[in-house]
């Protein structure tokens, strides 16, 4: 069912609500009664003013921008200019009502009206930016001015108290922020104990036809009442450019489209004409109202329209010749208020033009000074700072990291707990008992598998304080049922433990949480939980690793290059599970050479003997970090690595799926002890140590085909004459270390085996890497599976083959000869 009614005041101001899909009476009869009630919307002399004020600030603020750079692109915001004030007064409600850090997201259009009259961004950092003769500073690359963000701590001066504004940067995909948004406001959230969103709060700014057309907006929707992603309630603001001005005042216009997504979580819609500006803020109050009640989102549609094109640049009238003859007869909303004003006695027509001659000269005096600028620093734009992290130029503190082994004692008691129940009278299931009675032999044994092993990593972190959050599709048992972090009481409903918040007396929280069936979204919003705080491990896993693709405008937007555009620092983990393993084209590769194209370390570059200072400076000089471990023991060193540098880069983790219960695959509680740490490359220390200058050939790999190739040379009998050395960090590229073993084998030759096909995996991303480290003395034989359009067969048989057919090259000595590459 659909409910509207209009009200209407004198003033031709009309109001929209559609609410009846929400299943709650109580919400229904509050919603009514602040709609429906005769005289209820109604303004004091001072608080019309100040929406004048505001009025004028915004609508000038483009006046300004249009004369001084006519031939610039600024996605402004006529037509919709009542924007700014409408954010303020739901600020200002917001603040009165306890809030006091308020996380935005938009996409283009209005962006620096909201830095500048929202945010309050100094607004000769704004005009400098369309200086093109400005240099940049050695930061990055940066970003369109359009693109941008900004953190600003101030007074609100209604309420007379602090509050924080952060306005987060967003790629030119309009709706990708959103998630991102919704994760740094849960974090906040949570490092603060603000259970019930009474203190931070997040508001997202949408286009009507991306409000419709994204599906991430169904996404983020989705995520709002699940238990460990809402936030209490968003507040969306649609700018609906469906022409919010007809020539009948009793009929409001307004798009259906922001109707099929609010329906989706029961969230009422207000729809409210733009040229009306006491109609919009009466529709903001109620809104922020409403939050506070209910801890619901809501959404306001501001029907309104666009009184250039797509951009300054556009020309709408090619394609809409009628609708913008029309516009372009429209009057201003500025003139339409202030003459309503100055008619009802409010203002004079000459504290009205004092008031817009006020701003006009703030304006003037801010662009004089913004030609004093000499540099474009990206840093003054930085929406997500760590203040305490960095020093105040924003660098890290050191150049060091500390080894990442444990304690004995620290080892044993995490084992015991991961393979006990810690609550009394608590009934597990019978195959969960018998996973914690095959870790509890591990322990006894001093060993570990994979889940033991990333059990060691999230324990000791916690113990240390970091916070450590786990979240994605069927984490807390694990795709592949070998995690369990949350037991299930079987004869109690809903009855829970996780273990790992039963360690230490005062450890950190363990967050693990099971996420909406949503890759885009969730990777989005643990992106954003993780820009809240450096102190904290933020992993998102994919079931498959293959899944990852649905989430690429958050990999490409926002991981990959995030701190080059943005200055913003991110020690997001994606944990990717990868193998060939006969499952089909949907189920085997985690696409590793994407992220390999994208990292960004020179292939011709040899950076020489990587000490301890050089290598930890290689990783502050990468945009990501890339592994794939193949020993329970060194993933956990670089998960507590990721931790313990000076730095944060977001983690790109290749993580094994048969090798989680490969009896090969454990490591000892030697390889995790004090002054141990995460192993680069594994060398062999196999029987080629013995003389290694008669070992014949080298294969270089990495990941699970390393226990296959192991296998096979142990069936072959050739352990004296191949090395098998594996890559565990792939970028960035271990050139020292690869050197090394090269130069230790002088007479074998060079081959990279992996289990992938050619065009994709890691061949592409080696090879002129290892070339460089040999100075392109030597080949660098290839052995894997051939090239094809689809990462894996779907056929078992196939799949054995292409396996039998790669590991017989690949002990075959005399398979590269009178070959040429």
């Amino acid at each position: 069912m659909l409910f509207v009614c209009f009200f209407q005041t004198s003033y031709c101001s009309h109001i929209g609500v559609e609410f009846m899909f929400i299943n709650n009476v109580d919400q229904c009869q509050w919603i009514r009664q602040k709609i429906e009630t005769p005289g209820i919307m109604q303004f004091t002399n001072a608080e019309k003013r100040t929406l004048l004020a505001r009025l004028i600030r915004s609508t000038r603020f483009e006046d300004f921008l249009a004369r001084k750079w006519s031939s610039e692109k600024r996605f402004g915001l006529e037509g919709c200019e009542v924007l700014i004030p409408a954010l303020k007064t739901i600020i200002d409600k917001s603040s009165a009502a306890g809030i006091d850090s308020v996380i935005m997201g938009m996409p283009h259009r209005g962006r620096l009206n909201v830095l500048a009259n929202v945010i309050r961004k100094d607004l000769d950092q704004i005009f400098c930016q369309f200086d093109p003769k400005l240099e940049a500073a050695d930061e990055g690359s940066g970003d369109v001015k359009y693109h941008l963000g900004m953190y600003h701590e101030r007074i609100n001066r209604e309420t007379d108290k602090n509050i924080t504004l952060s306005l987060m940067a967003n790629p030119s995909h309009l709706e990708a922020v959103d998630p991102v948004v919704q994760g740094k406001a849960k974090a906040e959230q949570f490092y603060r104990g603000d259970t019930q969103g009474k203190k931070v709060m997040s508001i997202l700014m949408h286009g009507d036809a991306a409000f419709a057309g994204q599906g991430v907006v169904y996404e983020t929707f989705h995520l709002s009442e699940l238990p460990s992603y809402t936030t209490h309630g968003t507040i969306h603001v649609v700018v609906n450019n469906q022409i919010g001005f007809t020539t009948d005042p009793r009929v409001a216009r307004s798009s259906p489209y922001p109707t099929d997504v609010a329906r989706v979580v029961n969230a009422p819609i207000f729809h409210v004409n733009a040229d009306d500006p006491e109609a919009v803020m009466y529709v903001c109050r109620v809104a922020a109202e409403w939050r506070t009640t209910f801890n619901k989102d809501v959404v306001i549609d501001l029907v309104s329209y666009r009184r250039f094109g797509h951009n300054e640049m556009d020309e709408p009238m090619f394609t809409q010749p009628l609708m913008y003859k029309q516009i372009r007869r429209q009057e201003h909303v500025l003139k339409k208020y202030s003459d309503k004003l100055i008619a009802e006695g409010v203002v004079t027509l000459q504290e009205f033009e004092e008031e817009v001659a006020k701003y006009d000269k703030i304006c003037e005096e801010a662009y004089t000074s913004s030609k004093d600028e000499k540099i474009l620093h990206i840093q003054h734009w930085l929406d997500s700072p760590w203040p305490d992290f960095f020093t105040a130029e924003g660098e890290p503190r050191s150049m060091s990291c500390v080894p990442t082994g444990l304690d004995e004692e620290v080892l044993q008691h995490i084992g015991q707990t991961a393979s006990s129940v810690p609550l009394e009278d608590f009934k597990i299931h019978p195959g969960v008992s018998r996973i914690l009675r095959g870790r509890a032999e591990l322990v006894k044994n001093r060993q570990m598998d994979w889940a033991l092993g990333e059990y060691m990593a999230f324990g000791s972190l916690l113990k240390d304080g970091i916070h450590v959050r786990l979240s994605g599709q069927d984490v807390e048992r694990g795709t592949f049922s070998h995690r369990h972090h949350v037991l299930h009481d079987q004869e109690v409903d809903k009855r829970i433990c996780v273990p790992m918040n039963h360690l230490w007396a005062n450890q950190a929280p363990y967050t693990v949480c099971n996420s909406s069936l949503s890759e885009f979204g969730v990777l989005g919003f643990e992106l954003g939980f993780a820009m809240a705080s450096p102190n904290a491990l933020i992993l998102w896993e994919a079931q498959f690793g293959d899944f990852h693709n649905t989430a690429q405008c958050i990999i490409d937007q926002f991981i990959s290059s995030g701190q080059a555009k943005w200055v913003r620092n991110n020690g997001i983990v994606l944990l990717l599970p990868h193998g060939m393993e006969g499952m089909g084209p949907e189920h085997s590769s985690a696409r590793p050479e994407r992220f390999l194209q994208m990292s960004k370390d020179d292939p011709d570059h040899f950076p020489g003997t990587l000490k301890e200072g050089t290598r930890v400076q290689q990783l502050n000089d990468c945009n990501w970090i890339v592994v794939n471990c193949s020993t329970p023991a060194n993933y956990c060193h670089v998960i507590r690595r990721q931790i313990l540098l000076p730095f944060r880069k977001p983690l790109i983790i290749f993580t094994p799926k048969s090798l989680l219960r490969l009896p090969d695959a454990r490591s000892s509680f030697d390889d995790l002890s004090q002054g141990t740490k995460f192993k680069r490359l594994i060398p062999d220390e196999g029987p080629v140590n013995q003389n290694p200058a008669q070992v014949k050939r080298v294969i270089f790999c990495t990941g699970k085909v390393y226990y296959e190739l192991a296998k096979e040379r142990k069936q072959q009998k050739m352990e004296k004459d191949i090395a098998i050395i594996r890559l565990e960090q792939i970028s960035p590229f271990p050139f020292d270390l690869v050197r090394a073993e090269a130069d230790k084998y002088v007479n074998a030759e060079l081959v990279w085996c992996q289990e992938e096909h050619k065009n994709m995996g890691y061949y592409d991303y080696v090879r002129p890497r290892f070339l460089t480290v040999v100075a392109n003395m030597k080949p660098v034989w290839y052995v894997g599976r051939d090239p094809a359009a689809a990462p894996a067969t779907g056929n078992k048989s196939t799949h054995l083959n292409e396996l039998k057919r790669f590991m017989d090259t690949a002990f075959n000595l005399s398979a590269f000869e009178g070959k040429d590459l």
